[in-house]
């Protein structure tokens, strides 16, 4: 069955992009108020430079051949990226756009471009710590099988009709490729044959820190991990980045040969292609200046400069010439009409130029009559924004999610090792031999112990902010592709984390809570314990919403320890409640650190223990008069008040990381 998958056509027009050139101290303002603070400026006399439009293609018109592979040639700062990233439906929203894309006739808003079409960065982002079975396996189950069930479908139904009986071979083939299991398909196999990946498919990806597969690999697995999916149309951006020639020629033959078996089209930019590299590709887009220059088959891109008077020297690559012959500064060694004096021929002559040529003509000629949406076949373009169901795009990252943490388990392993020792520490310094329960100052050393076991819980889950902003890259990368939804990411790692801060704050209470010597009894125990748990829960909410909101490590870190300073000041213990500034006391209700600190104070200090007068007045008891001294409650209400407010804030982290992973972009 043949569908119109592979027929697209592409018209555009305009992009032009505002670019203002302020003080330097005023950039990062200005980029994000870059309204009435640039009036405000202008008044004070800091806006140093006007505002110029820069236009980064103009007048581009041309159709993306189907089955074909398409060669992207131009310099650097030509537009291939953008044009690249207009044809995927990939513009930045800041750029200013007029014109139109059709695939089959369709425009954008018509179906999911990014599930249509996939635009594939020269930059290789993967989980270091998975195979490349397992990166396409996820890829697949993720993207899911398109179109291919519904083609199948309606091939079995006319094989049906016209009495064929397929063969057995074949038929199950087919059949093989479409079915979307978690495990391994027939269809990932063929990926990897045809990406020459079977000689490392059980070898990890790896990354600056971890041995892996080489660079040309990463390559086709960054290819291969969009083939599995439904996109028929594919948009490589400079993938031959720190390659060899060897290396490149061989990533574009797999490609060609995809082209061509899986009835794909693929659209390659290249800056330098090597002759034998540049044989290989059907078509060819020559841009240059924001201009197309020449579009149409590769063999007969010579013989139009050649009709303008410019031809490729005998051992001068082709792709060399293309760039050159354009240039003012290179031109002019490329003129052999003798009949003529050399005179320079700017890149909009070439363009009208090309209009005149045959396959020009031809070109605009087939643009003048629009695409017939009627012979689209239903199977052609992609309407669902995700190919799979919520439940099992929770299922594929939480897999994903438990395999990264198991190839990761030293870091845990540290962790829990880390808390395990601070415990001890903790235990010796704090030992109940040398500490008093009936008496003042007693209480003062308790209530130090209890700070200590706070701190211990919030600081050890420190290194979740690196593990966040070490997985950033590669969820932006898939978020764009709609691989998934930002809650399907963040839910996994929620939940994950809700079993390593049981294990770390049952070993600092098991470790602590008797050789310290508090309050004994089993339900003290246990409500220490949940107050540990919350804070350890909230804590690591907060570094994983400070590390998407910084996406930096350097500049996670710093948020998140400047939110903690914060918490700590207005967390009455630092500084007691009654002590607080009246115009800030506010903070100290919002501070999580004051909930935990409350709630493992009251447990312990409202025990009967604590119960016996101070001297022979008639004050509070000694475990009261403490609370009161430090500004904090004393009734027993208000331990579960702050398990609540721990458990609130937890969530609203988590539901802040989530906004922030769904509507921040990459940096």
């Amino acid at each position: 069955v043949k569908t119109s998958t592979t027929k697209n056509k592409q018209t555009l027009h305009t992009v032009s992009l505002p670019v203002t050139t302020y003080a330097k101290l005023l950039n990062f303002v200005c980029a994000h108020f870059n309204g009435k603070l640039q009036g405000v400026l202008k008044i004070i006399g800091l806006s140093s430079s006007k505002k110029t439009t820069v236009k980064i293609l103009q007048d581009v018109s041309g159709i993306v051949k189907p089955s074909r592979l398409t060669l992207l040639l131009g310099p650097p700062g030509s537009g291939k990226t953008t044009l690249l990233k207009a044809l995927a439906g990939k513009l930045d929203k800041n750029l200013k756009v007029s014109g139109e894309i059709t695939y089959c006739g369709h425009d954008f808003t018509e179906f999911i471009p990014q599930r249509t079409s996939a635009y594939i960065s020269q930059h290789d982002l993967h989980y270091g710590e998975m195979t490349v079975r397992e990166t396409l396996e996820f890829s697949r189950r993720c993207l899911g099988v398109g179109s291919r069930q519904m083609m199948l479908e309606e091939l079995l139904r006319r094989e049906k009709t016209a009495g064929i009986v397929p063969n057995f071979d074949v038929d199950a083939f087919m059949k093989a490729t479409t079915v979307a299991t978690k495990r391994a398909s027939l269809f990932i196999d063929y990926v990897i044959k045809i990406l020459g990946l079977d000689i490392c498919v059980d070898t990890v990806v790896g990354d600056e820190m971890r041995r892996g597969i080489s660079g040309g690999q990463k390559k086709r697995v960054t290819t291969g991990e969009m083939l599995t999916g439904p996109a028929k149309v594919f948009f490589m951006d400079e993938i031959s980045t720190g390659l060899d020639s060897s290396t490149t020629y061989q990533i574009v033959n797999y490609l060609k040969q995809i082209a061509h078996i899986m009835d794909e089209t693929l659209v390659i930019s290249l800056l330098q292609p090597a002759p034998e590299t540049f044989d290989l590709f059907d078509d060819i887009i020559l841009l240059s200046e924001g201009k197309i220059v020449y579009q149409g088959p590769t063999e007969n891109v010579l013989e139009f400069f050649e009709s303008m008077g410019f031809k490729c020297p005998e051992r001068k690559g082709t792709a060399d010439f293309l760039q050159e012959v354009t240039s003012a500064k290179d031109q002019l060694y490329y003129w052999f009409d003798g009949n003529k004096p050399y005179r320079y021929v700017p890149v909009t002559e070439f363009v009208s130029a090309f209009k005149s040529f045959y396959i020009g003509k031809d070109l605009f000629e087939e643009l003048r009559h629009p695409f017939d949406k009627g012979g689209t076949h239903p199977a052609a373009l992609e309407r669902m924004k995700y190919a799979i169901s919520k439940w099992e795009l929770f299922r594929a990252c939480f897999a994903r999610e438990w395999l990264w943490m198991k190839r990761n388990s030293i870091v845990f392993v540290f962790k829990t090792v880390q808390i395990a020792i601070m415990a001890m520490l903790a235990s010796s310094v704090f030992v109940r031999t040398k500490m008093e329960s009936g008496q003042m100052e007693g209480a003062a050393k308790y209530g130090g112990a209890l700070f200590f076991s706070l701190n211990n819980v919030l600081f050890n889950g420190l290194p979740e902010i690196a593990m966040t902003t070490m997985k950033l890259p590669v969820f932006f990368k898939q978020r764009d592709l709609l691989f998934y939804p930002a809650w399907a990411f963040a839910l996994p790692i929620w939940l994950l984390s809700i079993p390593v801060s049981l294990m770390e704050s049952g070993i600092l209470s098991i470790i602590t809570y008797y050789p310290i010597g508090f309050a004994p009894g089993a339900c003290r125990f246990l409500k220490q314990f949940l107050a540990l748990f919350g804070i350890h829960q909230m804590s690591l909410s907060l570094y994983h919403f400070a590390g998407v909101l910084g996406r930096i490590e350097v500049i996670a870190t710093t948020i998140a320890t400047f939110a903690l300073l914060v918490f700590f000041v207005l967390g009455g213990y630092i500084v007691a409640r009654y002590d607080i500034a009246s115009w800030i006391r506010w903070g100290y209700y919002i501070s999580p650190v004051m909930y935990g600190q409350n709630a493992i104070a009251i447990n312990e200090f409202l025990h009967e223990r604590w119960n016996m007068p101070i001297g022979n007045s008639t004050e509070p008891s000694i475990g009261i008069a403490f609370l009161e001294q430090r500004g904090m409650f004393t009734t027993e209400r208000w331990y579960w008040i702050s398990i609540v407010a721990l458990f609130g804030f937890c969530l609203l982290f988590n539901l802040l990381f989530i906004l922030a992973l769904k509507y921040l972009k990459r940096k």
